[in-house]
């Protein structure tokens, strides 16, 4: 049967303060333009406290998982059906992204107008195996924690989690400490959450007022408007996807959509994963979720599943394609499939990563990198709505591995 997820009163009250945030965001950035641009420090405030808890709790919370789960075939098998489960559903989305585009046609007719593509991600250059399995690893664990780099924070923890199991007495005392500050670094994020309602609409406002208002952010959406209708399509139809993924797989319905809410409405308005991390655990707790699925599979679906971002990454390679030189080759989509799957690993906790991804894959099947200028005015919108998609797909494989901690044997 559906777990009996019984939804408090004040969960619901946060609910709808933030979703009335995000609106009136939008409302007040469109229409006042540029003046709500002076309410963005208040937005990066709440952002900034929120990401202040991602490292510690990312640390916290897979060492927990580890131990609840054990070091043995259990997590084998967990870890290794997560990351094929990450690779099939990214695979998966970049399918649907590169049929709608050929469907679709969306840069047929367009002008390829002349842009240069910023430093920072035309320096990029294509990503290497060799490059791919080092970022795994940091030599200096602070310098990771202080740049924010994800993937080595999470094979260190993981590799502390296995020792832990396996070192017997004191391994037990000290990961007994690290359930305690899991515990009270997701108090932290609650106290942080009553000042969401806030922090969502300062940091929606501010972002729209800076692209000069409604009418202004207007303009620049019909300049590429059928690439980001395509997006948006595709993203909505993965959505479901997802949703039908998680009634056929799990125990989870309908009550487990509504207790998400609140991360996704997050996701949107801070265009970050890490940032909602703390809130989409909670969502997975109060759906009934084992939180052992859920402090394993999270923090590890935020480096490393992307679904929302390999969509759009796909239709934005084809969209350039489609202005510059036409339909890409069977060759060529194929490149783009294997590519943009893996390199969603490889440009992890990079600013801008799918921007990034885009100038690699371009590289790859031979586009010109200066063609991501055609896509930078919207970026800033549809980012969110991948994030939202981004977030969704973590919680619904959180969801679905929950079998394999319930009942592994």
């Amino acid at each position: 049967m559906p777990p009996r997820v019984v939804v408090s009163h004040s969960q619901n009250r946060l609910l709808y303060a933030i979703f009335f945030g995000a609106l009136a965001g939008i409302a007040c950035g469109w229409i006042f333009g540029p003046a709500m641009q002076s309410v963005g420090w208040l937005g990066e405030l709440f952002l900034d406290a929120l990401k202040m808890l991602i490292i510690p709790l990312i640390g916290a919370s897979i060492v927990s998982g580890i131990n609840s789960i054990g070091a043995g075939y259990r997590l084998g098998r967990l870890g290794g059906i997560t990351v094929l489960y990450f690779l099939v559903t990214t695979a998966g989305a970049v399918l649907l992204g590169m049929t709608l585009a050929n469907l679709v046609q969306p840069g047929a007719g367009a002008n390829a107008r002349q842009f240069s593509a910023p430093a920072e991600l035309a320096a990029q250059g294509a990503t290497t195996l060799p490059e791919i399995l080092r970022s795994l690893i940091s030599p200096n664990l602070f310098a990771a924690v202080a740049e924010g780099q994800l993937l080595p924070i999470i094979v260190f923890s993981i590799l502390l989690g296995i020792a832990l199991v396996t070192i017997g007495e004191h391994g037990r005392v000290l990961a007994a400490a690290v359930n305690g500050l899991n515990e009270a670094i997701m108090k932290m994020v609650m106290w942080i959450m009553y000042f969401s309602p806030a922090g969502v609409f300062a940091l929606i406002a501010a972002r729209l007022g800076s692209t000069g208002g409604g009418e202004a952010f207007w303009r620049e959406l019909s300049a590429v408007g059928l690439f980001v209708f395509t997006v948006i399509t595709g993203l909505v139809i993965w959505f479901v996807v997802l949703f039908a993924v998680l009634r056929l797989l799990t125990r989870h319905g309908q009550s487990f959509l509504l207790n998400s809410a609140q991360s996704l409405i997050m996701a949107f308005g801070s265009a970050s994963s890490s940032a909602t991390l703390p809130l989409a655990i909670q969502s997975g707790l109060d759906s009934g979720v084992d939180d052992r699925a859920l402090k394993f599979v999270l923090p590890l679906g935020i480096s490393v599943n992307k679904n929302g971002s390999a969509l759009h990454i796909a239709v934005g390679v084809f969209y350039i394609a489609q202005t510059y030189s036409g339909n890409l080759d069977l060759a060529q989509q194929g490149i783009v499939l294997v590519t943009v799957t893996l390199a969603a690993i490889a440009t992890a906790g990079i600013p801008q990563a799918s921007l990034v991804t885009i100038v690699i894959v371009l590289t790859a099947v031979n586009l010109p990198a200066e063609g991501i200028g055609l896509l930078l005015a919207v970026d800033w919108f549809l980012d969110r709505a991948r994030t939202t998609v981004n977030v969704w797909g973590n919680l619904v494989g959180a969801a679905v591995m929950e079998t394999q901690v319930t009942d592994g044997r």
